[in-house]
């Protein structure tokens, strides 16, 4: 059996420090030499280990299914116990993909992908409790994936709910009565993507919970296996050929290649068979990239290739540990190749929806990235600027930091973080009162009526969820309605994990 502390590679803190404190809550904007610059209210960082549990508790308040009976979010109900009789499968359980109903699973496995792999990275710096929640986490959607793969030979399904019905409906998920379709790829509507990552998802998963349940990690390999080959084997985009829309709420723009890398990347790791070394080598995927997210993978592959590179010695992967680094050369500030935008307030800026999951993509990159380069003492240049594993600690840092509260704001994009935190998410579960508090059910334009449209705070407050964000000004409403920066995803968090995590052993007191 291999054990967390022997999958773990060990790397230097980057502190050593004990002082620990509450996130800060007041920043002044300064002006220097034309450059604005946030001072923090004190010098003493956020409490991390604080905003890691939460951060992991918040995987609790997205849970679709039967809930279990140690369930801590009590707001929340069992919902969606007949998801999968459409097709006559069982496909209860997984994780809402936001503040909507709906089981996108696309994102859903990038969700449970980077979830085992900061329990994979960083499980040593995690404590008791912490530890059990992360890999409940992950076990809470491995073993949906698990069903989705195997419940009918040939098929994967991958997506329940009619997204459209869904979303013209503001309803709890205890009270959804929208059409509850059910959605799937085949050899002939193929979708590699969706396919590679959910590969991804339960090999990745498999290395997460082999310590704790090494039969059930066999079982989740096995699947990896059989659903990367169908991956390889019938080649198309899902969004291409998945009926009812679903597939437009989660296009994969970039195309599925960086998808077969990505699957492939995490199969020669948890298996050890060169066969996938071999076929990703083959498959050409050169794109130079600035972003890591769910929909392109390129970043991410690269980075987990560059551990086998710098870790291991293996000169087979330096191609992809040199793209790795061009990654970062892309958003390090000061780069001389630089094309990525930060706010006055220091905040890496990639999009008008949604920021802060690029934002807690790249951090998780940049953080494990570091850890690698501290074990193999590795050092590289971006052009005319020096990059070392302190370097790239510090960028992750500043954008974790900010997330917290360290920003022109003065306020934590971590729901239930710090003295000040977003109160009107874009959540239909937090925005309405719980079944235990209102027992009748609520309709699907009641809610619009009665909730969405209210002005004042959600009544449950979900902990741990981290939202949109702000605009490339810092700027943020707290609207309800805005979901491109009010509204919670459940890949933001799960690549925040492991960075917390990170910081959590580094700044422990």
């Amino acid at each position: 059996m291999v054990s967390c502390s022997r999958m773990m590679i060990m790397s230097p803190s980057s502190s050593s420090s004990s002082w620990r404190a509450l996130v800060l809550v007041a920043a002044a904007v300064l002006s220097f030499s034309g450059h604005v610059v946030v001072a923090a209210a004190a010098a003493r960082h956020p409490d991390y280990a604080d905003a890691l549990a939460r951060s992991i508790l918040f995987f609790q308040g997205q849970r679709s299914g039967r809930l279990p009976p140690d369930q801590a979010v009590k707001w929340r109900s069992n919902s969606g116990l007949s998801d999968g009789s459409a097709a006559n499968v069982d496909l209860t359980g997984g994780y809402y993909d936001g503040g909507d109903n709906v089981k996108f699973g696309f994102p859903m496995a990038f969700t449970t992908t980077m979830l085992s792999w900061g329990v994979v990275e960083y499980c040593g710096r995690m404590r008791g409790r912490v530890l059990r929640d992360a890999r409940d986490a992950v076990r809470w959607a491995a073993d949906y994936l698990l069903r989705a793969a195997t419940a009918t030979p040939g098929v994967l399904y991958v997506g329940v709910g009619d997204p459209d019905a869904d979303h013209r409906c503001w309803e709890r998920p205890e009270d959804m009565d929208t059409p509850r379709a059910v959605y799937s790829v085949s050899a002939s509507s193929p979708g590699s993507d969706v396919a590679a990552e959910t590969a991804a998802a339960l090999a990745a998963a498999s290395l997460a919970l082999r310590a704790a349940d090494p039969g059930y990690s066999r079982r989740l390999l096995a699947a990896a296996r059989d659903v990367m080959a169908f991956a390889v084997r019938h080649q198309g985009k899902y969004s291409d050929h998945v009926g009812g829309d679903v597939g437009a709420y989660y296009a994969s723009y970039s195309g599925y290649q960086d998808e077969l890398l990505w699957g492939s990347a995490w199969l020669l790791w948890a298996t050890r068979n060169a066969s996938y070394l071999d076929y990703l080598a083959s498959l050409g995927a050169n794109d130079g990239v600035d972003m890591f997210s769910w929909d392109n993978k390129l970043a991410g592959a690269r980075v987990l290739l560059s551990r086998r590179a710098l870790v291991n010695g293996d000169r087979r992967l330096d191609a992809f540990r040199r793209l790795a680094e061009d990654f970062i050369c892309r958003i390090l500030p000061g780069s001389p190749s630089s094309t990525t935008q930060y706010t006055p307030g220091g905040m890496m800026y990639k999009s008008g929806h949604a920021n802060l999951q690029y934002v807690t993509s790249a951090s998780f990159l940049l953080t494990t990235f570091a850890k690698y380069m501290a074990v193999s003492n590795h050092t590289f240049s971006c052009q005319s600027l020096p990059v070392t594993a302190k370097t790239l600690r510090a960028l992750a840092r500043k954008q974790v930091d900010y997330i917290l509260g360290a920003n022109p704001q003065g306020m934590s994009y971590m729901v239930g973080y710090g003295a000040r935190f977003p109160q009107r998410i874009h959540h239909r579960g937090a925005s309405m009162p719980s079944v235990a508090a209102y027992p009748a059910h609520i309709g699907c334009q009641e809610g619009f009526s009665g909730y969405f449209n209210a002005g004042g705070a959600n009544p449950n407050v979900h902990t741990g969820a981290v939202v949109g964000g702000p605009d490339q000004h810092d700027a943020f409403p707290d609207e309800r309605g805005d979901y491109d920066r009010s509204e919670p995803t459940t890949y933001t968090n799960a690549a925040l994990v492991g960075c917390l995590a990170y910081f959590a052993g580094s700044y422990r007191s």
